[in-house]
């Protein structure tokens, strides 16, 4: 067995560089695994609508194109395997749309594992009085949106990924999985770590997962230092070799663009999280507080130190619900007092609307470019130019109707300078509240299968 375990990942969210995969196996051959992480909290909402108008659908299918891609690799010998939550909400229907395009590009010894069981929305409609199941930001109970649910999905953790890895699979696809285990399963399964009592090691696994989740961001994305970092038109995606104990050192591949330093490092480490002497995951709580971070060479960073103990007894539940429309208009407005302008503009609009019958129940007037992103920051110093940023949102459609027609007629009717108006009537979208809540571990039962291409 190798020392060492060398993990890429080459997508942070679903929308990220689709050639990344690629091209990050052909600059580090030597990888072991990719892992490619898809959902963030409100995508199984857009995998949802997908689903309803398509049961076949309701996954990333960005992923299809990405295995095409790596074909030319594998029938060359490659023995990378690939880890990700592509799945969504249909992870056996990603995985057979992956098995055909296998079965036509002659890859029959590529194994597809299919990790399920992290959908809850039955569950949660069936029991909203469960206590488990109230908001944990809010407290409020499930009753209050029982009947709007979308999604209600688990985060699962590393323990069915190794059970597929164990089968034989070279691909492994689920669906709604904590994003440092798609980094965690590999590690465990190549040094054959025990899921149940080697907690340091699952903690270091687990601070490698969560360095490289987002894909660029450790390697010079949104740094404080960006302007400063080289070619960022190609950033480097990063890769973390795990050794034995659950050390690792994270670095990317030569002659990419960006950096990885203590800097970059130490920015990731911190994002999104709440306390850094009890990260929660599916696998391990982690203390962050006994790290040590350590240059070893150029774009290589050492990280040990991690402390681990047992998770906690519930599962983190991404929950989503219908919680009405939303629409948006933009219109750039140009001159003397631009920015009262603007708001005026704003302000009229929802007159209008007003007027026509429709109180709107939330809306908000923005003018960009005079300090509105970051009120009280950024300096709103009088400017010659603003956009003015006019949003809406109702349970009614019909009044969303009501406040698109209005964005228009400001282009007559409101003050000379208004110009930006160049994309039409703002469209009408669904708005999904997110659901945040707890389920016990004893009321999950991931599922795990493996497919395998026909000879």
């Amino acid at each position: 067995m190798n020392n060492i375990v060398r993990i890429g990942n080459a997508q942070g969210f679903w929308g990220d560089s689709p050639g990344a995969a690629a091209r990050l196996a052909q600059q580090q051959p030597d990888l072991d695994y990719l892992t490619l992480d898809y959902l963030a909290e409100l995508s199984l909402s857009i995998m949802a609508i997908q689903r309803e108008k398509d049961p076949s659908m309701g996954y990333a299918r960005d992923f299809v194109e990405v295995v095409r891609s790596l074909t030319p690799l594998w029938k060359k010998g490659s023995q990378l395997k690939i880890v990700t939550n592509a799945g969504g909400l249909n992870p056996l229907a990603c995985a057979q749309a992956c098995q055909r395009l296998l079965q036509q590009e002659r890859l029959p010894q590529i194994r597809i594992g299919v990790v399920s069981g992290d959908d809850l929305l039955s569950l949660m409609k069936t029991n909203p009085q469960n206590h488990s199941f109230e908001n944990l930001e809010t407290h409020e109970s499930l009753i209050a949106i029982q009947e709007k649910l979308v999604t209600a999905n688990a985060y699962l953790g590393a323990k069915p990924i190794v059970q597929a890895l164990s089968m034989g699979a070279h691909i492994v696809i689920t669906g709604r999985t904590a994003d440092p285990s798609l980094t965690v399963a590999p590690c465990a399964a190549h040094f054959n770590w025990s899921l149940d009592d080697d907690y340091d090691r699952l903690a270091g696994a687990t601070i490698a997962g969560h360095l490289i989740e987002c894909g660029t961001q450790v390697t010079g994305g949104i740094s404080t230092d960006w302007l400063q970092m080289p070619d960022p038109a190609h950033l480097g995606f990063p890769i973390v070799e795990v050794d034995a104990n659950g050390d690792c050192v994270i670095t990317k591949p030569l002659n990419t663009g960006g950096k990885v330093t203590i800097n970059t490092v130490k920015e990731q480490l911190l994002y999104e999280v709440g306390d850094p002497d009890h990260y929660l995951s599916p696998d391990a709580t982690v203390s962050f507080l006994s790290l040590t971070l350590k240059e070893v060479g150029e774009n290589r960073i050492h990280i040990s130190g991690a402390k681990g103990n047992p998770p906690p007894p519930s599962y983190k539940v991404s929950a989503t619900y219908r919680d009405g429309f939303k629409a948006e208009a933009y219109l750039a407005i140009f001159g003397v007092d631009a920015q009262t302008k603007a708001r005026r503009c704003g302000e009229i609009i929802l007159q209008r609307v007003r007027e026509a019958g429709y109180d709107l129940q939330r809306t908000i007037i923005e003018c960009l470019g005079a300090g509105a992103i970051a009120p009280g920051v950024v300096s709103s110093a009088p400017s010659m130019e603003c956009v003015l940023r006019i949003a809406a949102a109702d349970s009614r459609q019909e009044a969303l109707d009501c406040f698109a027609k209005e964005i228009a007629p400001m282009v007559t009717s409101g003050p000379q300078g208004v110009s930006g108006y160049s994309s039409g009537r703002p469209h009408i979208r669904p708005v999904f509240g997110y659901w945040p809540c707890l389920v016990a571990r004893d009321q999950i039962s991931p599922i795990v299968q493996i497919l395998e291409a026909s000879r």
